[in-house]
């Protein structure tokens, strides 16, 4: 019988040691940061005898064996283990160097995975993560979490380096998740790589998700030999697209890190969310990449259903590089980094930047697009584009009547309201489409709300596709798991806007102020519904749902949030409560008749 594939979270923080540390950061300013001790290392026999509701607590063991060995059975791939590496303030960090035998005396370009998920995983058999809907087989057990495989890319003539950041593993000192402290050590490690002498001085990085989020700050400081970058799923802003989405505390994104081995702590994310609020605390400020430092190649990805869906559109827009290409997809990330169709990509990415071979990657369209359908069958697939968010977007309002559930295409005259219990109720407006519509981009939805019995209410948006007869479509991953559709969220306390960040169709909040409700007040709310790209066909419907908590069906990732909701949420609609969602029409690009091109 084949073994269930099964993907191992943490649901919870686990209780450690901790302390509180004062951090400085680049720009002078600081914070006292609380750092939680990581997994602690331990040996096999003491493992064993851990009860397994404390397992996440503890690590296998890895002493430090520097040594050179073959890794394959020919012996044409060495692994250079545990290379020790000086950071600029003292600090030691190891890393395993895979290569060609060959690269010993005909240098080879660098892929560096850099993240806390270890450089060994396969020797955390605890807490070790498998990528899902990658069957067995497809990478080697020498492929670090969510990286590139060393035995794919060494057979193409490349090196890869999986490095254990500082405090992961046996590296010293202890480790900063996504700050400018992650990025500076990245730079020192590309600077000493491109000295070796198995090194042609060509430098890339690459990885999806945990392994793509440190991308952005490393290349932001901007090391010479850093060539060019692959951040495959890339959440940035660690305030606004993780801990804190819509002014809401969340634990999934800090707790996954938990699991990670090391000797030293780690900021904990989740108590400073509760700690520093706002995201003007210099804590939150140095967990925003600075785009803008990024000039160098870079191809970047994202999945439509995944929560690094923001951060890796917003990265793309706004670094700097004149040579930078996104492809979007609606297969969940593992399966999409090692698919061949991935892997030749980024392949002729790389080839071409770190090896100077001219193999036609600049014809790539700049914007891929892959518009969505229902269950696994996207509609389009790689569709071209020049730019996001499309040059011939049609932005159009679909005005919410709360007296009979429905959205319309004229603003509502008559006054009306419709309420829900604040933690267990919902409530759904559907919008019948006459025509097929394509909506690729982003959504706003604009709510006039009152919180009946509390001082706040903490809203949940779901955007969802129905047939013609009202049953529901969804986006399905690994064949079973249903996504809970497009998304937004907002504490209403935290819902004033940064007037110079927002546009019409995305509202920036500026998360520096609390601004809690009085009894009866009505307040209108502009809530951020991340990019979609999706068909509905003639008489389908498009779903509202509104709730004050995270309706996920039965998706598989544990994401969770903190929300602070009491009595009843009451949404007004018509007249001079003019709610509405603004949707994204893409007109097709050619009509003749009944022909339609898209």
């Amino acid at each position: 019988m084949e073994e269930k594939e099964e993907m191992t979270f943490v649901t919870e923080i686990p209780e450690r040691d901790e302390k509180i540390v004062k951090v400085t950061y680049p720009d002078g300013s600081s914070c006292d940061v609380i750092f939680t001790k990581l997994a602690e290392p331990v040996s096999a026999e003491e493992l064993a005898k851990v009860p397994r509701e404390k397992a996440m607590n503890y690590c296998l063991e890895s002493p430090i064996r520097q040594e050179t060995y073959p890794v394959d059975d020919e012996g044409k791939i060495i692994c250079m283990q545990d290379q020790a590496i000086k950071m600029r303030d003292g600090v030691t960090i190891y890393a395993d160097i895979y290569m060609p035998k060959s690269a010993l005396k005909d240098p080879v370009p660098l892929i560096i995975s850099w993240s806390f998920f270890g450089k060994r995983p396969w020797e955390q058999p605890v807490q070790r993560m498998r990528p899902m809907g990658v069957p067995k087989g497809t990478v080697s057990d020498v492929c670090k979490f969510e990286s590139s495989d060393p035995m794919y890319w060494c057979y193409e003539g490349y090196a890869v380096a999986n490095v254990d950041p500082r405090g992961i593993g046996n590296s010293e000192g202890d480790f900063q998740c996504f700050g400018t402290q992650d990025g500076r050590d990245g730079y020192d490690f590309i600077e000493w790589a491109a000295t070796q002498p198995w090194c042609s001085g060509k430098i890339a990085t690459f990885g999806n998700s945990g392994v793509a989020m440190s991308q952005w700050r490393i290349a932001a400081e901007q090391p010479p030999h850093l060539t060019c970058i692959a951040p495959w799923e890339a959440t940035g802003d660690m305030y606004r697209e993780s801990l804190m989405e819509g002014g809401i505390p969340g634990l999934f994104g800090a707790s996954i890190v938990y699991g990670s081995m090391g000797r030293g702590y780690i900021d904990n994310m989740a108590k400073m969310a509760q700690k520093e609020p706002f995201v003007t605390s210099p804590y939150w400020q140095d967990k925003i990449p600075h785009y803008e430092k990024i000039t160098i190649p870079t191809y970047v990805t994202c999945n439509w259903n995944h929560f690094h869906l923001r951060g890796s559109w917003e990265g793309f827009n706004k670094i700097k590089s004149h040579k930078k290409w996104m492809r979007s997809h609606q297969v969940f990330e593992w399966p999409d980094t090692y698919s061949p169709k991935g892997l030749d990509d980024l392949k002729r990415f790389f080839d071409r930047y770190l090896k100077n071979i001219h193999n036609g990657w600049e014809l790539t369209p700049k914007v891929r697009i892959e518009v969505m359908d229902a269950f696994e069958y996207p509609y389009q697939t790689d569709r071209p584009e020049n730019e996001w968010p499309l040059a011939r977007t049609v932005y159009k309002k679909l005005y919410l009547n709360a007296s009979n559930g429905k959205m319309g295409d004229a603003p509502v005259k008559t006054v009306s309201k419709v309420s829900y219990d604040a933690q267990k109720g919902e409530t759904n407006f559907e919008y019948t489409f006459r025509k097929d519509t394509e909506l690729t981009g982003y959504m706003k939805l604009r709510l006039w709300v009152e919180a009946d019995g509390h001082d706040d209410m903490d809203l949940f948006i779901n955007i969802k596709k129905t047939s013609t007869k009202g049953e529901e479509l969804p986006v399905t991953i690994f064949g079973t798991e249903r996504h809970p559709g497009s998304w937004g969220k907002l504490r209403v306390s935290m819902r004033h806007l940064d007037e110079q960040a927002s546009t019409e169709y995305q509202p920036i909040h500026s998360h520096d102020r609390f601004e809690k409700l009085k009894p009866g007040e009505i307040v209108p709310v502009d809530i951020e519904i991340w990019p979609i790209s999706r068909i509905w066909h003639k008489g389908q419907k498009l779903r509202i749902q509104i709730a004050g908590r995270y309706i996920r069906d039965p998706w598989f990732e544990p994401l969770g949030w903190l929300p602070n909701n009491k009595g009843n949420h009451v949404i007004h609609t018509g007249g001079k409560y003019e709610s509405y969602l603004l949707v994204p029409v893409i007109p097709p690009r050619y009509e003749d008749g009944e022909y339609i091109y898209r």
